[in-house]
């Protein structure tokens, strides 16, 4: 794995062979690893700073923390398989030499900590990475945690948050990360998608509609919303807002029977009679023998029918359509119960005695 490069280097490389304190050792490799990238020197350095703590005193050294987070963080990055073993993780060590490091001292050391910082991250985005490798969602969401916790509030971590604390049944904490996403100019149609959805599973049904309709000012050519906001709309029978869209629906699945029917449905739960026929229509047209569809327009007819007993084509269309659907569903009791009023004000009795013999015989199973 390349290695990140260090912002600055303690010591100047030494040819003269003589004994060295076990700091100025691990300095060396250190900035040797720095220039070069080869693990070998990092292993060094990583062994001639762990020689250097023998004492409290050590332990409490500014410049052995440093050197040491410094060397610790660059492996948790680059020793990403943890080839070198030790009582704690390269990161937690890393975390406990910048904790023994003062704060009144830190700003003496930016360049240091911003170096270690860095590579802090890099290690938690690969460690989270691996993780969504297994499924561990709830570890790789952590893992983001504490790559936000380091100072990354970029759109990629966001995203990573929102997605891994929905994974993990973070609902309301994935809500709010995709809130926070939402507000970004890069923002892709999936992100409000994500977002509604958590809001339906939220039941947050207000929420939901609301924010599909956001993204469909901002999408208006995306598939996938207009279809979610058509289902919202019949889910609570919102007829009048579907009509106006329900035609660019079926521009994008132009043989979609269930389409056609949902516009019938609409336009018929509206009042426009005339466009619920053509619709209705356009469902027999794909398949003939759709109970629905022969039922809606043969109730159309037969309420024409009602109002106009002197409307032949009313009567006939209203007969034909009832017919086919209670052959389509012989015992379908809306069909039945149209034909029942049919039959009564067509005073057609010997039919009429049939129908209601059907329909106490499903009254009484």
């Amino acid at each position: 794995m390349k290695a990140l490069t260090a912002s600055i280097l303690f010591v100047c490389l030494s040819t003269t062979v003589v004994a060295q304190s076990n700091y100025k050792e691990s300095s060396n490799s250190f900035a040797r690893y720095s220039i070069r990238g080869e693990f070998k020197d990092l292993e060094n350095a990583k062994k001639f700073i762990d020689a250097t703590y023998k004492t409290k005193r050590d332990s409490s050294s500014t410049k052995n923390n440093i050197l040491r987070a410094m060397i610790y963080s660059s492996l948790a990055y680059a020793d990403s398989t943890r080839k070198l073993k030790g009582d704690k993780d390269h990161i937690d060590v890393t975390l406990q030499s910048v904790d023994f490091i003062r704060p009144k001292v830190r700003s003496s050391y930016d360049n240091e900590l911003n170096y270690v910082t860095q590579n802090l991250i890099a290690a938690y985005i690969y460690r989270a990475n691996k993780e969504i490798e297994k499924k561990e969602y709830e570890k790789a969401y952590n893992s983001f945690l504490e790559v936000e916790r380091l100072g990354s509030q970029s759109e990629d971590v966001l995203r990573n948050l929102a997605f891994l604390s929905a994974e993990a049944g973070k609902t309301e904490e994935s809500i709010n990360y995709y809130k926070k996403l939402v507000l970004t100019s890069q923002v892709e149609p999936l992100t409000y998608i994500s977002l509604a959805k958590l809001y339906k599973t939220n039941k947050d049904n207000q929420s939901y509609l609301n924010t599909l309709q956001k993204a469909r000012e901002l999408y208006p050519e995306d598939k996938t919303i207009l279809f979610l906001l058509i289902d919202a709309f019949a889910e609570n029978k919102s007829y009048q807002a579907i009509t106006p869209i329900i035609a660019e629906a079926i521009k994008f699945e132009p043989e979609n029977k269930d389409l056609y029917y949902l516009a019938g449905f609409a336009n018929d739960n509206i009042g426009n009679i005339s466009e619920a026929k053509k619709y209705y229509a356009k469902v027999l047209d794909l398949d003939e023998s759709n109970y629905d569809a022969n039922l809606a327009l043969g109730l159309i007819y037969l309420n024409e029918f009602l109002t106009n007993n002197n409307n032949l084509e009313a009567q006939y269309s209203a007969q034909d359509y009832l017919l086919k659907a209670n052959g389509i569903k012989p015992y379908a009791e809306n069909a039945l119960r149209g034909l029942a009023l049919f039959y009564e004000t067509s005073d057609d009795q010997e039919q009429l005695d049939r129908v209601k013999t059907l329909l106490n015989q499903i009254s009484n199973n």
